[in-house]
């Protein structure tokens, strides 16, 4: 009988070459990190527990679920919004796996475990919104998209979640994008060669920043 072992790998296995692309000689512009080894988790609240959804994500969380396109931070987890009374939990260390939850939110919410049907790539450098700008309609600008601010929206016809993360002690703006496993190996070439006349400077993190 043939043996099977499962062992998750990464959409952007062969797609993503660590180190420099795109223009030579000045410091890289944007910088493009796939993170890797994540829990992500749809909650959605059910018909007419709304309210219940609230106070359960409350009780967990210690903070209000987003219930507008918002992103909101907590010591161990980020709440993302994706859409009416539903949002995204992304953490990791299995606190916030699909297990707890579950039963946090047995009484209000579905849930569905997305760790593996999604990537997640950070964004950031000081090109970075020039980079996005040329393939997403949204304003990016720090007065129309500040720190927390969260979209469900495209890149290049690809949906995706997008949220702005704490700025680099630097001052540098961190977008996070979220995007279909089936989809990210467009979506990352699409990138690289958005960004190649900034420089780009290429890796991988298993860490959440």
């Amino acid at each position: 009988m043939a043996e099977f072992s499962w062992i998750a790998r990464s959409p952007l296995e062969h797609a993503l070459v660590v180190g420099a692309h795109g223009a030579r000689g000045t410091e890289a512009g944007v910088w493009l990190t796939e993170i890797r080894n994540f829990d992500l988790i749809q909650v959605m609240a059910r018909r007419g527990k709304t309210a219940e959804l609230a106070k359960a994500a409350q009780a967990r969380f210690g903070v209000a679920a987003p219930e507008t396109p918002k992103a909101v931070r907590v010591p161990d987890a980020t709440l993302i919004w994706s859409g009416p009374d539903q949002f995204l939990v992304l953490s990791n260390a299995g606190k916030h796996a699909i297990e707890p939850l579950s039963q946090a939110f047995s009484q209000s919410a579905s849930l569905s475990d997305q760790s593996h049907a999604r990537v997640l790539i950070s964004v950031s450098g000081e090109k970075a919104r020039s980079m996005l700008a040329k393939l997403s309609s949204l304003d990016l600008h720090p007065a129309a998209f500040p720190v927390g601010t969260a979209a469900a929206t495209s890149v290049d016809h690809i949906s995706i979640n997008l949220w702005r993360g704490n700025d680099w002690p630097d001052g540098q703006a961190v977008f996070n994008l979220l995007v279909f496993a089936t989809f990210a190996g467009s979506l990352w070439h699409t990138m690289l060669d958005a960004a190649a006349e900034y420089g780009v400077d290429i890796r991988h993190s298993e860490e959440l920043a």
